[in-house]
């Protein structure tokens, strides 16, 4: 896939690409169960977007800031 910049005499927009992720790659990259990313959105713990086509995303942003926030309950 690649990205075209689309600029009209203005400043140029770049789409970010990858700032969200699936529930099952969330749950791979915390390491947890598919469920438990789901108790961690219920939590608020993780925040989601929902695509035009329904599917359910979280935000990678909160994944990482939870993945620290588990880092630093483990020391």
């Amino acid at each position: 896939m690649s990205v075209q910049c689309v600029s009209s005499n203005g400043p140029e927009f770049r789409p970010q690409l990858g700032r969200s992720v699936s529930i099952e790659q969330a749950a791979q990259r915390l390491g947890v169960s598919r469920r438990t990313v789901y108790y961690r959105i219920r939590d608020v713990r993780l925040r989601t977007i929902r695509t035009r086509g329904g599917s359910l995303r979280v935000l990678t942003d909160s994944l990482e800031e939870l993945s620290k926030e588990l880092s630093r309950e483990t020391v």
